[in-house]
């Protein structure tokens, strides 16, 4: 890839990550003042994750066709007006819409992302490519509660969501100015198959489905460890908003530092056997997190579990890369993302539900069994 196309591309992802890390400590408690539950945090997630993984196959499959450029922008421009719409929201029900406009947003920036460095990426450095991606996301996504947590205690929690838009709109100008219209040299057809034919050809495959359900299972954890944990912080210990940044962060950061190592790593050696200790390591951890109890274990759980992630994340995108070369990037993207939204929508129901029902400590615990479970029927099938 021409570097500075790549570099280009990861600031862009950088930038509009920042804004997206930026709202994590304050959404939960500007849901809960306008009157949420467990539950109803779960809905106005799962909103999100369902709008966004509907959209996602479809603009992968576009963007084989039509290029990626105006989808990014696209994309892009909606985090914008998120930003500024969301403060203004008076009720759950607006909260709820608005968190759905959002994930029609993000169907078009992280899977377009992904499939305009897959189409470049040469053979056999798939996990480093993916993983210079994965840095431009978990750094912007992992700063940005920092910045989020530090505006909420000076400015109020609507000074988070205008920086949101503010770097959206600043990505949004980069990319149009500086990438050009198409990558110089994608592999397209002049028309590739629909969306449902390419779903179910990707379904046919056992390695496909393990690739795809892995990515499901993983993203479950989102939901407990990112809109619950700030309500659990506030339980135990009144949490600050930067203490909820750091927290969040330093997960984030840490899986952003471990990337690049990671992604080397999963092009020298055994991927399924590398997405297997990730598992294991992100499921163990979430059983532990209804025993921290206090600030210090729990930044330290954390930490292993940013870890646990940054072994899965390159490994999974140099495995969706490999196939992606037999059906198209932007269409493997967009399933690979609608994985993830699935996986996200699952967290977002099964934890609200059951923090509501048995508490929210419960919420991790159980949700950390389910990951594992699922783990292990992903690798069997990738194997088979």
């Amino acid at each position: 890839m021409p570097r500075h196309l790549l570099i280009i591309l990861l600031l862009s992802v950088f930038i509009a990550l920042l804004g997206i890390g930026i709202i994590v400590p304050v959404m939960p408690v500007f849901a809960e003042s306008l009157g949420a539950g467990g539950l109803t945090l779960g809905i106005i997630v799962a909103a999100f994750s369902l709008t966004r993984g509907f959209c996602q196959p479809i603009v992968g499959n576009l963007s084989d066709r039509w290029g990626r450029k105006g989808f990014l922008i696209s994309g892009l421009f909606v985090y914008g007006l998120v930003g500024l719409m969301m403060p203004e929201a008076t009720s759950l029900g607006s909260l709820i819409l608005i968190r759905a406009l959002h994930g029609v947003g993000s169907a078009m920036i992280v899977p377009v992302a992904m499939a305009y460095v897959a189409d470049l990426t040469p053979v056999g450095r798939e996990g480093h490519y993916m993983g210079l991606l994965n840095i431009a996301i978990f750094t912007g996504f992992g700063s940005g509660p920092l910045i989020g947590g530090f505006c909420n205690d000076h400015w109020g929690m609507a000074s988070a969501f205008y920086v949101m838009a503010s770097l959206s709109f600043l990505a949004m100008m980069l990319i149009m100015v500086q990438m050009p219209a198409a990558p110089p040299s994608p592999a397209k057809t002049e028309r590739g198959p629909g969306v449902i034919k390419s779903l179910r050809t990707m379904l046919a495959s056992h390695r496909t489905t393990g690739i795809l359900l892995a990515r499901m299972a993983t993203m479950i954890v989102m939901v407990p460890t990112m809109a619950l944990l700030p309500l659990l912080m506030h339980q135990w210990f009144q949490a600050t908003g930067m203490q909820i940044g750091m927290v969040i962060a330093a997960r984030t950061l840490v899986n952003a530092v471990l990337q690049h190592p990671c992604g080397r790593l999963a092009d020298r050696m055994d991927k399924v056997k590398l997405l297997q200790i990730g598992c294991l390591v992100i499921s163990g951890v979430m059983c532990l997190v209804p025993l921290a109890g206090n600030f210090w274990v729990l930044l330290g759980l954390f930490v292993i579990l940013g870890s646990g992630e940054a072994i899965i994340w390159p490994t999974l995108g140099a495995l969706a890369t490999e196939e992606g070369r037999s059906y198209g990037q932007g269409s493997m993207m967009g399933a690979f993302n609608l994985a993830m939204s699935s996986g996200v929508f699952i967290g977002a129901i099964g934890a609200g539900f059951i923090s509501d029902w048995l508490g929210l400590s419960w919420s991790f615990l159980l949700i950390g069994i389910l990951v594992f479970g699922l783990s292990l029927v992903a690798t069997r099938l990738i194997n088979r």
